[in-house]
Parts: C-alpha cells; sequence; structure tokens
C-alpha cells in the first residue's frame, strides 16, 4: 500500500515526537536556568548607563571552593633548574615531581641565590618513581595509573637507578615507588637493593625511601628500613576517621601507624610522614593524628592541600588558609616534632634535602629534642625535691 506525501510527513512528525519524548526521558533538562533568561533578568542597557549595576556579577560553578591566589605558582626556571631537568633526561630518569606537575619543582630543584652551582645540586631534591608508573590500588585524592596486573618489574633498575643518581651529583635523593599488592613482597627486596646499590656507589648521598604500606606485613617494611637508608617515610595522607573515604579499602590509618613503627623498631634514624588538608577534616581529628603519630615516634610531619587532580577525583572541602597552616606547624613543633613543613604547597618530600641537612645534620633538630626532654628532667628533679 503507497503512502501519500502528506501522510509520509505526517509520520515523520510524530516520529520526531516520540524520539524527543525518550530524549527528555533519558536525559532530563538541568534545573539552572536557560541562558536566554539569566540574560533577560540581569541589568539591561538603561542600567549599565545609569551605572545601576551590582557591585559583583557571578560567573561560573558557585557551589565549589575558587582557585585562591596564594595557590598559584610561577613557572619554574633558572639555571639549576635548567641543569637538572637537562641531567634526568641524559640519565634516563623519571621523578614524580614532573609526573606529578608538583607545583614546588622550582623551589625544589632550584638553587639558593648566591651559591655556586655544585651546591645548588647538593641542595636540591628530586623524587625518583621505581617500579613503574602503575598502581594497584586507587585512592579517591591520587592521580596515578591503576591496574591488577601492573608490568613486572625491571630486574636491571637498582643497578641503573643506583649508577645515574651517583653521577647525578644530587645530595639528596626520595625513593618512592607506587603500591605493588600484586607481587609476593610488595616490592621490597626491589626496592631496597636499589637503595643499596645507590649507598654502595655514593655513599655521601642522602636517601629518603617514601614506600606504601607492604599490606601491613612487618617484614617487608623491615627489608627497606634495614637497607641502609637515612629517612623512612610512609603518608598517613588525612586523619583517621576520613581514612576510609580518602585511601584506598586496603589502607587504614592503624595499618599505617604500624609501618612507621617498625621502621623506628629497625633502627631507622629520621620517621617521617604526611597530611592533606582540605579533606574535610576537623581540628579535633588533626589533632589526635598528631599525638598517635608522636606516640610511634615519628620524627617529621608536612601538611599541605589537597587538590583535586581532575574532576574524576574527590572534591576539595575547603582551601585552608596560610595562617592556618603556620598554625598547625607551632602546634606540631609544641608537640616535640623533629621537623615542621606546613603551607598551601607542600608536599610531602617539599625541599626535603634541605630542610633534612639543615635541621638535623647541623643539629638544630637535637637542640629542639633536647630542650623539652631537659625541662622535663627538671621539673621531675623539683618534683622529688618537693616531695
Amino acid at each position: 500500500m503507497s503512502l501519500s506525501t502528506s501522510q509520509v510527513k505526517s509520520a515523520l512528525r510524530a516520529a520526531r515526537v516520540v524520539r524527543t519524548q525518550v530524549r527528555c526521558l533519558a536525559t532530563p533538562s538541568s534545573s539552572k536556568p536557560r541562558f536566554s533568561q539569566t540574560l533577560d533578568e540581569g541589568p539591561s542597557l538603561d542600567d549599565f548607563i545609569a551605572d545601576r549595576v551590582p557591585d559583583r556579577v557571578v560567573l561560573g560553578n558557585t557551589t565549589t571552593p575558587r582557585l585562591p591566589s596564594y595557590l598559584k605558582t610561577t613557572i619554574p626556571k633558572g639555571s639549576s633548574f635548567a641543569k637538572i631537568k637537562k641531567d634526568l633526561r641524559g640519565l634516563n630518569l623519571h621523578t614524580v615531581c614532573e609526573e606529578a606537575r608538583c607545583p614546588n619543582i622550582g623551589d625544589c630543584w632550584g638553587a639558593k641565590e648566591g651559591v655556586s652551582e655544585a651546591e645548588g645540586k647538593r641542595a636540591a631534591t628530586a623524587t625518583i618513581m621505581l617500579m613503574g608508573d602503575t598502581c594497584t590500588r586507587g585512592c579517591r585524592f591520587c592521580s596515578v595509573k591503576t591496574s591488577r596486573t601492573p608490568p613486572p618489574l625491571d630486574p636491571h633498575e637498582p643497578e641503573n637507578t643506583a649508577e645515574a643518581i651517583s653521577r647525578w651529583g644530587l645530595g639528596y635523593i626520595v625513593l618512592t615507588t607506587v603500591d605493588r599488592d600484586d607481587l609476593a613482597d610488595g616490592g621490597a627486596h626491589h626496592f631496597a637493593e636499589t637503595i643499596m646499590k645507590i649507598k654502595q656507589k655514593a655513599p655521601q648521598i642522602l636517601v629518603e625511601a617514601l614506600t606504601g604500606d607492604f599490606a601491613g606485613k612487618l617484614e617487608h617494611v623491615s627489608v627497606v628500613a634495614k637497607s641502609g637508608l637515612d629517612v623512612y617515610a610512609h603518608n598517613i595522607e588525612t586523619t583517621e576517621a576520613l581514612t576510609p573515604f580518602v585511601r584506598d579499602r586496603r589502607a587504614s590509618f592503624r595499618q599505617s601507624l604500624a609501618v612507621l613503627e617498625q621502621a623506628k623498631k629497625d633502627g631507622v634514624r629520621v620517621t617521617k610522614t604526611s597530611m592533606m588538608l582540605g579533606v574535610g577534616e576537623t581540628e579535633d581529628q588533626i589533632t589526635d593524628a598528631l599525638r598517635e603519630l608522636r606516640k610511634v615516634d615519628v620524627d617529621v610531619v608536612t601538611f599541605g592541600q589537597y587538590m583535586r587532580p581532575t574532576k574524576r577525583h574527590m572534591k576539595v572541602d575547603r582551601y585552608v588558609e596560610p595562617a592556618e597552616f603556620d598554625r598547625w606547624k607551632q602546634v606540631a613543633e609544641d608537640m616535640g616534632f623533629l621537623y615542621v613543613a606546613s603551607g598551601p604547597l607542600v608536599r610531602s618530600s617539599y625541599k626535603a634535602g634541605e630542610y633534612f641537612i639543615e635541621n638535623v645534620l647541623k643539629g638544630k633538630g637535637a637542640q629542639r629534642r633536647a630542650k623539652p626532654l631537659v625541662t622535663s628532667q627538671t621539673l621531675g628533679t623539683e618534683t622529688g625535691v618537693q616531695s
């Protein structure tokens, strides 16, 4: 049966109506007003001519906090920065500093004013990534790639990394790695072998190991802790209450404390951790976390602002003011931490070499620790005399 032209047109119109209805059901319209409606409700040309306009016109998304000016950094530059970057390419090393686009790369790689190039390199810090770039975990704040089956380890990596670092000439190196739950030892022996080879080739270089939690297997923590490193770092990331909402479900606050405690038991000179602020924590939660860290004799703590890597990651709860970071620095120092780095742009390895050299090797940290110790001993003596 043939259809007339008018019948075909009627059928097409009906089909369009049906498609429109289905589309609306699948993707409901936004509750936001249309642009034309917003424009109509805004100031008119006469309002602008008569200077009857609001003091502030708000554009864009107003439901999330805006990036403050103090979180905006300048483009890194300088001879020391350029030289280190050139060295990295020549040695085929990859750093977290570049991969994560760290805002402090100019500070950590740049030399102080008035020092020679060699002195600048010795004071610089770089964080080298070992065991690949794919993690077996999926924390809600981290942008590192994830997979249940990352590529196998490179058996030549410890030797190659040690050789490259020994020729690089830096005074302080931070080694870190993704979590490798796919490996029987979590990569502990691979990590330890790299550290030992660095110390064999360049014993003057200070080595910090920023490790995962090795799934809570403390014997693997000991393997790394006894490898000859100078600083053992493991980040708790946030408070105990927020850990399940921020970190991978296989991580826990208590498990991280156990890692740091074990490292200290194994004779590590300095243990270190880091916390992000701006993820919804309260003051009481931060204070409790610091108390727990001191109970296991953690020496160094850093505070930094959480920055959302992509829209797929958890949102920033708030941007913490610099004054609040200063206050937490004072609180942590008063609790007896050896060194505290606290600021919006601070990251766990922020100028680690410079601060470690200046505050530990030069004895400033020891003096800070000795003062409260002497005070407590004096009070104890006076109490004994009075009794």
